[in-house]
């Protein structure tokens, strides 16, 4: 008798960089599965269509609301997201299958001339789509202008040759990885201190909640400490709130059994911030997010991350 192969269908947005890394995705899940199928459907979100928009007036969750549409309407049975892009909880629909181990979390800066942060020229002008990085980049570098850009990868650094271009752009160094186009950083951020993005450089397999067959494909390609890692990371953005387009970050480190988790929030022109580290056992993760997440909130995370006065 002839077994039915199962097929499962993944999507993924249509980016290059989405693109690239779902096939990375894909091919990992064939080789953990043998005996099941999968297809790649592309599904346009709201952050692909809506390019020109800057990205903090269209709110959390843009590059995912259409993607857990289409795995409620059965249309996807999994979906493939850079973990950062996702809101801290997710509805009960839903639940992560596998955080694959994780790329590179730190940021980079691609300047024309090679510079790194510390050698920019004072008044130099650096382009980035992410309000974390601006007010990092305003407590490190008061000195610089810092301008918005949107768009994919590639074209992000051809805003650089450019004439009237920023003199550098900051980018992810995962995305650039999977691009296969390191080549081009000019220099890296360390990320507990130039704290990066909740889940930065990690990816995520999200699920229907009821689809427990499609869970045990997925979950194959689950990487225990980057689970760790971004689950101690999304916990304390769920306590404090804000999301992907707030100037907010966490980034928590695994060493051995001990996670250390370090915390920033500022306001958006990064005149007023708060940083803190703490540290524990790595099967406590999530409550050690949680823990700094609540001395965040204390300290008036929530008003400063809209510019207003954190006490």
């Amino acid at each position: 008798m002839t077994q039915t192969i199962r097929v499962i269908k993944v999507g993924t947005r249509g980016s290059d960089l989405a693109l690239k890394q779902t096939a990375q995705v894909v091919t990992a899940l064939r080789e953990l599965n043998p005996t099941v199928k999968f297809e790649v459907n592309v599904v346009k979100t709201t952050g692909d269509i809506k390019r020109r928009e800057n990205i903090e007036t269209l709110g959390v969750g843009v590059f995912v609301r259409e993607l857990e549409s289409a795995l409620i309407d059965s249309r996807i049975d999994i979906a493939v997201h850079s973990l950062k892009d996702m809101p801290a909880a997710l509805p009960i629909d839903f639940k992560l299958a596998a955080v694959p181990i994780r790329e590179d979390p730190r940021d980079a800066i691609i300047s024309k001339s090679g510079e790194s942060l510390n050698d920019l020229q004072a008044g130099s002008i650096i382009a980035t789509g992410s309000a974390r990085r601006k007010a990092l980049i305003k407590l490190a570098r008061p000195d610089l202008e810092v301008v918005p850009i949107r768009g994919n990868v590639p074209t992000r650094l051809e805003k650089l040759n450019e004439h009237n271009g920023p003199d550098a752009v900051m980018l992810a160094a995962a995305g650039l990885n999977r691009l296969g186009i390191s080549d081009k950083i000019s220099a890296y951020l360390p990320c507990m201190e130039f704290v990066a993005a909740v889940g930065q450089g990690a990816l995520a397999l999200e699920i229907r909640t009821s689809d427990s067959q499609t869970f045990d494909i997925a979950n194959k390609l689950n990487d225990y400490n980057s689970y760790k890692a971004v689950s101690c990371e999304r916990a304390f953005l769920e306590i404090v709130g804000g999301g992907c387009s707030a100037p907010i970050a966490a980034h928590a480190e695994i060493t051995g059994n001990k996670i250390e988790l370090s915390g920033f929030a500022s306001t958006p022109d990064g005149t007023e911030s708060i940083r803190k580290r703490v540290s524990g056992d790595t099967k406590d993760s999530i409550s050690l997010g949680r823990q700094l997440g609540e001395f965040f909130v204390n300290k008036g995370t929530r008003k400063l991350i809209k510019g207003k006065s954190g006490n």
